[in-house]
């Protein structure tokens, strides 16, 4: 019993060195990429409320990240840092998001600064949308080829062929 013991116990420094080689690898981390369209708080000081327009912005800001969904009238400028830690997954860092409203001139209406708190988790649908004709039923299983033209022959048909006959 002592010396099932004493062999578990010669593991604690080799599971402490583990523990430390493995905290040390987020030093040998790539570092940050940056993504997305960044925005200046300097040119984003120069729109000004119901004086610049969608070309205005666009000139000043660059194209947006995304537009609204279904309507012209919201443009978000979406940026963040990601890296990628050894041994997880891709992770998003200092993300930033700025949305601009346009009245139906396209004149700025609001400027806001999205905060990562107002922001909605949306959950994924694992379900798969049912494509009709894709599943055979034990007929056509059986007897689904019949009638249809083989390798041996378009091979047949092509020796017989009068006009490669000659070569």
């Amino acid at each position: 019993m002592a010396e099932g013991f004493l062999r578990i116990r010669g593991f604690g420094p080799l599971l402490l060195l583990a523990g430390l080689a493995l905290g040390g690898c987020e030093k040998l981390a790539p570092p940050p990429v940056p993504r997305g369209n960044k925005i200046e708080a300097d040119k984003l000081a120069q729109i000004t409320k119901g004086v610049q327009t969608r070309s205005d912005v666009a000139a000043l800001l660059g194209p947006p990240t995304a537009r609204g969904t279904f309507d012209e009238e919201n443009w978000y400028y979406i940026s963040g840092n990601t890296q990628l830690l050894p041994g997880r997954y891709l992770e998003l860092r200092d993300r930033v998001v700025v949305a601009i409203s346009f009245d139906r001139r396209g004149v700025v209406q609001d400027i806001r600064e999205l905060k990562p708190d107002e922001g909605r988790d949306v959950g994924m649908v694992s379900r798969e949308t049912p494509v009709p004709g894709t599943e055979r039923n034990l007929m056509q299983a059986l007897f689904g080829n019949i009638g249809r033209p083989t390798l041996s022959d378009s091979a047949s048909s092509t020796m017989n062929n009068p006009a490669r006959m000659g070569r």
